[in-house]
């Protein structure tokens, strides 16, 4: 898919959008304490039924996004894939927990109670486990990515999702001492991964079959631009309102938060970045293989972390808080990328 835009303007200041959205969400959970009383009411199973529907209408329009057919080039040019694949499933969700848990509990130790450290390491880990799928297209686009290569590398993932997420993220939260039921993990990523993804398959092999390919990418997708936004905004302003009083208690944990998800961030980056650079890939794959691992399908993080923990829960701040710190840092991995252009020349 070619992507012929490059980053919207809500997108580049999303972080002034996440911070105004904290402040209404607050002050909503200060002053009208009825409203999120109320939407507490609503909820099947743990998963809160307001917010389901809200992560349902951001992550739907990123599945369609995402062609399957393309997973058939994968063995033509492996070493990107191969790179995307090790760097997002065997580094980066481990060194997420090592990061997170250095500062949690060793570094900030004197600021983060220990209950706290242990719901913010698990919303770090559902981060590091959940490598981007719909905002690396922005990415490559920025670094004149090749957008072939970077759909097959996102419908990869997507599908190692699937089976990958669950037993990950298991495995790290049960090292930091954080039980979670099988089950509900399960049912989330079934709730906010397999649903949507086979509704967008659906949907996308349904339009493009009745309208084409033209109609598809330049006017069926954009369609649901507004929805994806006004989604993504509803659920943050929902999600403050219920994390006021943590937040006004604990100021300071949104930094504390937010150092180690950048350290990680960067250090991904040229961990792929790198690794494609000794395997002398063209600047072009090299750049959207660095995006996918250091970028984070933060939706599906925040729904897992709501549905795990509850909105109230330290996990669910901290993946917002990665949604706060994400576009910026992007953006600077971005200007990166394309001042080191020429380092990918001779290959």
């Amino acid at each position: 898919m070619e992507k012929k835009q490059g980053i919207s303007a809500f997108e580049k200041y999303l972080t002034i959008w996440v911070a105004i959205c904290i402040v209404v969400g607050i002050a909503i959970g200060q002053w009208f304490p009825v409203i999120p009383e109320t939407l507490s009411k609503f909820e099947y199973a743990n998963v809160s039924i307001p917010v389901a529907v809200l992560i349902w209408l951001m992550i739907f329009p990123m599945m369609l996004k995402v062609d399957f057919q393309s997973v058939r080039d994968v063995g033509k040019r492996p070493k990107g894939i191969i790179i995307t694949c090790i760097t997002n499933w065997l580094i980066k969700p481990f060194t997420m927990f090592g990061i997170a848990y250095l500062f949690f509990f060793v570094l900030f130790k004197a600021f983060i109670p220990s209950e706290l450290a242990e719901d913010y390491l698990a919303g770090a880990v559902l981060l590091g486990a959940a490598p981007c799928t719909a905002m690396v297209f922005v990415w490559s686009y920025l670094t004149k990515g090749n957008a072939a290569y970077t759909l097959v590398q996102v419908a990869v993932n997507d599908l190692i999702i699937l089976v990958a997420f669950v037993p990950v993220v298991a495995f790290l939260l049960g090292m930091g001492g954080i039980f979670i039921p099988w089950n509900t993990l399960i049912i989330s990523v079934f709730l906010f991964v397999v649903i949507p993804l086979v509704a967008g398959v659906i949907t996308r092999i349904t339009v493009i079959k009745k309208k084409g390919m033209e109609y598809f990418n330049n006017v069926f997708i954009n369609k649901f631009n507004n929805l994806t936004i006004g989604g993504l905004l509803l659920m943050l302003i929902i999600l403050f309102s219920f994390q006021g009083e943590t937040i006004l208690n604990n100021p300071l944990h949104i930094l504390l938060i937010a150092i180690p998800l950048i350290i990680q961030t960067v250090f991904i980056f040229f961990v792929a970045y790198g690794w494609a650079k000794w395997w002398k890939l063209p600047h072009d794959i090299a750049a959207p293989a660095g995006m996918i691992g250091a970028s984070n399908f933060f939706e599906l993080a925040v729904a897992v972390a709501i549905s795990l923990f509850g909105l109230q829960s330290g996990a669910a701040l901290a993946t917002v808080v990665g949604v706060l710190v994400e576009v910026p840092v992007m953006l600077m991995l971005v200007r990166i990328a394309n001042n080191t252009r020429e380092w990918f020349k001779a290959t």
